[in-house]
């Protein structure tokens, strides 16, 4: 669905960095899979295809 939306705060030994996948088409959503200490996130279309990655270490998120 467009405007789908997954913010994404990640843990720096200097603060915090946010990061924000957003479904940018009609047609499209955002996917998050966790699994072996990896958060992954994907921009996907309505037939699965990824179109953005994202992926950061569990152990580093806070939000």
């Amino acid at each position: 669905m467009k405007g789908d939306r997954v913010e994404i705060v990640v843990d720096t030994h200097d603060g915090s960095r946010a990061y924000e996948i957003v479904a940018t088409r009609a047609g499209r959503r955002v996917e998050v899979t966790i699994g072996r200490g990896v958060v992954e996130v994907a921009e996907v279309t309505r037939t699965g295809t990824p179109v953005r990655t994202a992926r950061f270490m569990a152990s580093r998120l806070l939000a």
